[in-house]
């Protein structure tokens, strides 16, 4: 993440801002831009939210986002997996999803780029646990590996390819091994 020289804004200041591409977040009164995306981060962003899109959209139980800026506990953030429970999603006047998100997903998932500080990405996870997330990730494609954050819990690391990655309740019957992440990233 690059950070940008700019004075100390209020969040509601920041929220006045254009937007930046690749999208810039508010973390503790400093604007941080995200990386831009490269092909191990994108392949597995679009094949993971596709993969519990396609086990909880069509039922109504939940939805996955890509890039969707929350905005909670003083903060805003723009994880690069969302994933909401159906009766949480914000609806504006007309029945439609609303545009901005003010609160914390149910669950929040990273993908670590090369160069990108993995101390700051946890602690967007851990800010998400602290109001309300149920779960965290943090996918690693150079080491091959996935930090599981449960809520109140010691993080588990997995590493082998046949190890079942946890989910959180609302998306129980995505049943994911390590090697499944990363098999994504075989074109063949």
């Amino acid at each position: 993440m690059v950070t940008s020289p700019v004075k100390t804004l209020s969040l509601e200041e920041f929220l006045q801002l254009p937007e930046t591409k690749p999208a810039s977040e508010y973390i503790e009164g400093e604007i941080i831009q995200k990386h831009k995306p490269q092909g191990h981060h994108s392949t597995i962003q679009v094949d993971l939210t596709e993969a519990i899109n396609a086990v909880v959209k069509k039922q109504r139980i939940a939805r996955a986002y890509t890039e969707l800026r929350c905005i909670f506990g003083g903060r805003a953030i723009v994880p690069d997996i969302t994933v909401f429970a159906w009766q949480r999603i914000p609806i504006d006047e007309q029945g439609n999803v609303a545009n901005i998100f003010n609160l914390a997903p149910d669950w929040m998932i990273e993908i670590l780029s090369p160069d990108q500080n993995q101390t700051k990405v946890t602690g967007k996870i851990l800010h998400a646990l602290n109001h309300g997330s149920q779960m965290g990730w943090l996918i690693d494609p150079e080491t091959e590996s996935v930090l599981v954050y449960p809520p109140q819990q010691q993080p588990q690391l997995l590493e082998e390819e046949t190890a079942i990655l946890p989910t959180p309740e609302l998306v129980k019957d995505l049943q994911l091994k390590v090697g499944d992440i990363f098999a994504w990233l075989k074109h063949q």
